[in-house]
């Protein structure tokens, strides 16, 4: 069989028991699943000889001797093997995405930053040339920290493939949707959706209807996992039965294309004769997933007092350092405010996490001005932010009624490492440069007098 194979009619097709139009659900589950009958194995996991002479491989995400329980890796039975999708290679240039350390003399990373969204261009791009690195943090080398980015993209990547060996990728899309084919099966991912990408996992991005813009946090330490809920208990925020994995679907196609790879914060490539997208039956645990943020379930304060962000967090890549966290990736949906005689936008605050915002749509309530969908803002560590002078005085004497935030979705990426501006984040991208003037109006209103507020 000598065939282009429609990954996305494929997925759906597979479709079987335990699975929701070509995906299956859980978040770290054991997966295993099937392109065509019998391919994987059953009692072991490398034969002598697999069915419809395939080659079992194992993609390992940590160590064989991690615990048990952090242990992930998946056996694939695939076309080739990976060793036939790698040649020599070439180092190329990918100029705009910038790898931690990075760090421009020339440039202040210290203060309180915004941006307008970063224009979309008739240039061809794909998600990997269309990469924009805003902000670098840790050290990719050392398999610490992160980097944020924008991608635009307005070109599919044809007969193009690449993987990260630094890095799992978060993507979330802000305008326009994606077709994400990976090794282990296609996810189709729109605006309030994320996906999630593995460390050294192939993979090629197809647009489903257009130019699209987004954000990708690039987490070079431990993956993300769902975080501790400790006395919330057993259910709410993102719960693991709605992040959905994708079944198996595979290509056995000739071409004249290219893998690249990053490593180590360069870029290679090396030509491919064929699709290496061939995966016909996997099972392991080390899986693409993606989810909607639309099913988090956020819990909240309901008599007094503004809880700490830390109850929004989706996901998180943890340090060495108990409880704090190389990346949290933290959502502010739609929600309640019920709250009595209490100030409901976030605090004034100054924290020893760096926190990287992004608008996906909506208006985010601590900057009902000029923090537009598709825009960011980076507030560093040990930076003081909070809301503008407007909330502040909106959210001071509004009725103590319940308020429901409508039409809204933000998030951040937070890190405990400071983040560092690139040259495209200081003099490309559409700096709002007087975003700091935004607590311009906030007036002293202490004169001494008990009583007075």
């Amino acid at each position: 069989m000598n065939k282009h194979v429609d990954m996305t009619k494929l997925a759906r097709a597979t479709t079987g028991a335990g699975t929701v139009d070509g995906y299956m659900p859980g978040f770290g589950n054991d997966f295993e699943t099937e392109a065509l009958p019998g391919a994987l194995p059953q009692g072991q996991n490398s034969p002598q000889k697999c069915e419809y002479g395939l080659y079992a491989e194992q993609l390992s995400g940590t160590p064989f001797t991690a615990p048990r329980g952090q242990n992930e890796r998946t056996w694939c039975y695939r076309i080739r093997p990976s060793v036939k999708h790698v040649t020599r290679f070439s180092k190329i240039d990918v100029p705009y995405w910038k790898s931690a350390p990075h760090v421009d003399d020339a440039i202040i990373s210290l203060g309180q930053y915004r941006w307008d969204p970063v224009p979309m261009t008739s240039e061809r791009l794909t998600f990997v040339t269309g990469m924009r690195t805003m902000t670098t943090a840790g050290d990719v080398n050392t398999q610490v920290g992160m980097a944020a980015h924008i991608y635009l993209a307005t070109a599919d990547m044809e007969d193009e493939w690449f993987y990260s060996a630094d890095s799992e990728l978060l993507i979330v899309p802000q305008d326009g949707a994606l077709i994400i084919e990976t090794e282990l099966g296609v996810m189709a991912v729109e605006p309030l959706e994320i996906a999630i990408l593995p460390r050294g996992m192939l993979f090629a991005v197809k647009l489903a209807g257009g130019p699209a813009r987004g954000f990708v946090c690039e987490n070079y330490g431990a993956k993300f996992a769902l975080p501790g809920r400790g006395p919330i208990g057993a259910n709410c925020l993102a719960n693991s039965r709605d992040f959905k994995t994708p079944v198996a679907a595979f290509e056995d196609r000739a071409c004249e294309g290219r893998v690249i790879i990053k490593w180590c914060g360069q870029f290679h490539e090396t030509p491919i004769g064929h699709s290496p997208l061939d995966v016909v039956a996997w099972h392991g645990n080390y899986a693409p997933a993606k989810y909607d943020l639309r099913a988090f379930s956020p819990v909240g304060a309901i008599l007094f007092d503004h809880p700490d962000p830390s109850i929004f967090t989706v996901l998180t890549a943890p340090s060495g350092v108990e409880g704090t966290a190389n990346i949290d990736f933290v959502i502010f949906p739609e929600r309640w405010l019920p709250a009595e005689h209490t100030f409901r936008p976030p605090w004034y605050h100054k924290n020893i996490m760096s926190e990287l915002m992004g608008n996906i749509y909506g208006v985010y309530d601590a900057k009902p001005e000029g923090f537009v969908p598709g825009g960011m803002s980076l507030h560093n560590m040990m930076l003081p932010h909070g809301p503008d002078h407007d909330a502040f005085e909106k959210a001071s004497n509004e009725p103590m009624v319940p308020v429901k935030l409508k039409d809204t979705m933000s998030f951040m990426f937070e890190t405990r490492f400071p983040q560092h501006l690139t040259r495209f984040a200081a003099e490309e991208a559409p700096l709002q440069d007087n975003y700091v003037d935004c607590w311009e109006g906030l007036e002293k209103k202490f004169d001494g007098t008990p009583g007075i507020k």
